[in-house]
């Protein structure tokens, strides 16, 4: 693709030329995020908001988590209660004959 140009405002506003944004896909408001990377300018498509970001201020009570979870999990393993844990059992290395 040939370079194209774009001149940088007072502002620092640039027009996209119309055949980048027509072969990406960029439409008129759309949401850019632009960084720095090895003295080059790259822009991308921002992502949506944080999902997290939704969630906070959700739950407006104080909440003591360790409680939450024991309350909601039961007690927590106990090695003189439960036993052993049972886990992945390594394997024995075997010796090949030469």
């Amino acid at each position: 693709m040939k370079k194209l140009r774009a001149t940088v405002g007072e502002r620092g506003q640039v027009t996209i030329p119309k055949r980048l944004r027509r072969s990406l896909g960029i439409a008129a408001g759309e949401e850019l995020e632009f960084e720095e990377r090895d003295g080059a300018l790259v822009a991308r498509r921002a992502s949506g908001p944080d999902p997290v970001d939704g969630l906070v201020g959700l739950v407006r009570e104080s909440l003591d988590v360790d409680a939450y979870l024991a309350e909601t999990r039961g007690p927590a393993w106990n090695a003189q209660e439960d036993g052993a844990r049972s886990g992945p059992r390594k394997r024995a290395a075997r010796k090949r004959s030469a």
